[in-house]
């Protein structure tokens, strides 16, 4: 038993037992239930909840070329709507901040950077989007089909523009910016180049998805001659600045070089699985010291949608590639809230239940029928069914309370989204 005091959006407290009879402010009685940092989403495809349930037989390059033509029928209207219901479930799965990769821009939709970031702001938590970009069509060797790449300097000046935008360096930001071109598949030499260029200028993360399957680590050696990771590290990518979406198809020598540098990883355990990518060498990137968080990825290929399941997965997929203890439950908790924070370069501010960080917590009811009297609190969290979040608190603001997510109307948003949804597979008939 233990109690957290919070003042002024911070956490002023830890200690073991009950507060003082006289400790002054509203009190949350939390028996029964496990307090934990909030949780840290550290890769998302935010749009892509309005088009689960496709291609759900595919590899991810036939999975692309599948969904790219319906993605590119996408407008603000429907990126507002599935960022708010994305956003809600990931709160309604203990998550207190979110990145988010968005990447696809049709010409004269509206700012679907924008719709995002509204999302965010009314359902309440802490966001990173990041301004992706592709530029590299079939008609250059890319797997995008032409019509929904921009060209590089496009590309370049509306990031530019999105960070003068929305980035906020300061401590207790809501939202912060990241510069993330899509993968080396859909991204050429000079745009990558141009991100990192334009990233450091600015102060900002980098991020890109990387060695996700074994068709993109073909490409690049052929078209390069290297592995993915020596790609980048030629390009000058490879930093504490810049986290990677995947890394599952590394070698001994990319697992060093990514320790060396500092980079760091975002472990997507379900969507790799739902695409049969493989199974991220996790343990061996935590061992070398890779700064390692737990990712959602977009819901058209997790269809869950949730971030606390990660947990679980995380584990399981570890022990089935490395055997019973390759990764304990406290670690797959640590990877989703302090190796989170470290990888969006927040771990001074938050991702542990620290006297002066950010009061960004989440509080899991344990005392149901799914989890009644088990004995460890943590296993219960990370093995057992996902627990129910009691309370979410977001810089000391309640987001989620009595179990009821009190920002924004979940019946209002799944209705908004049923439509939208609707509107696109009917556009693309």
């Amino acid at each position: 038993m233990g109690h957290v005091i919070v003042d002024g959006g911070r956490i002023a407290a830890v200690r073991p037992g009950p507060p003082p009879a006289d400790e002054p402010g509203r009190r949350v009685d939390v028996t029964g239930c496990l307090v934990t940092p909030g949780l840290v989403n550290t890769h998302h495809h935010l749009y892509q909840w309005a088009y689960r349930g496709l291609a759900v037989d595919a590899t991810l390059f036939e999975w692309l070329v599948q969904l790219y033509p319906a993605w590119a029928r996408m407008d603000a209207d429907v990126v507002y709507a599935a960022a708010t219901a994305g956003l809600a479930r990931l709160a309604l799965t203990g998550c207190t901040l979110s990145t988010d990769h968005h990447y696809v821009f049709p010409a004269g939709v509206g700012d679907l950077l924008s719709a995002t970031v509204s999302a965010a702001t009314e359902v309440g938590l802490r966001f990173h989007p990041t301004r992706g970009s592709m530029d590299r069509g079939e008609s250059d060797g890319g797997l995008p089909p032409d019509t929904i790449v921009e060209d590089t300097g496009s590309a370049l000046a509306a990031t530019a523009a999105a960070i003068e935008k929305f980035h906020d360096p300061a401590p207790d930001a809501m939202v912060r910016v990241g510069v993330a071109p899509c993968s080396p598949f859909s991204v050429s030499t000079g745009l990558l180049r141009g991100a990192a260029d334009l990233a450091r200028e600015y102060g900002v993360r980098l991020h890109t998805h990387l060695a996700e399957t074994l068709d993109e680590e073909r490409q690049c050696l052929d078209e390069h001659g290297c592995t993915p990771v020596e790609y980048l590290e030629r390009l000058g990518w490879l930093g504490s600045d810049v986290w990677l979406a995947h890394t599952v198809h590394l070698s001994a020598a990319n697992v060093t070089r990514l320790a060396d540098t500092g980079t760091g990883s975002a472990h997507c355990p379900s969507s790799n699985g739902r695409l049969g990518s493989g199974v991220s060498p996790v343990c061996e990137l935590l061992a070398a010291g890779v700064p390692v968080g737990l990712g959602v990825d977009g819901p058209a290929s997790n269809e869950d949608g949730g971030l606390v399941t990660e947990l679980r997965q995380a584990v399981l997929a570890a022990r089935g590639r490395g055997g019973p203890t390759a990764l304990g439950v406290r670690e797959a908790l640590r990877m989703a809230t302090l190796g989170g924070a470290r990888c969006l370069g927040r771990d001074t501010e938050l991702g542990s239940l620290e006297v002066g960080k950010l009061a960004d917590i989440a509080v899991w009811r344990l005392d149901g029928l799914d989890h009644g009297d088990i004995a460890d609190p943590v296993a219960a969290l990370v093995l057992g069914p996902p627990p129910p979040v009691d309370t979410l608190l977001v810089g000391g603001r309640p987001v989620v309370s009595g179990g009821t997510l009190r920002t924004v109307s979940t019946v209002d948003a799944g209705r908004r989204l049923r439509v939208q949804a609707r509107r696109m597979r009917e556009a693309g008939r």
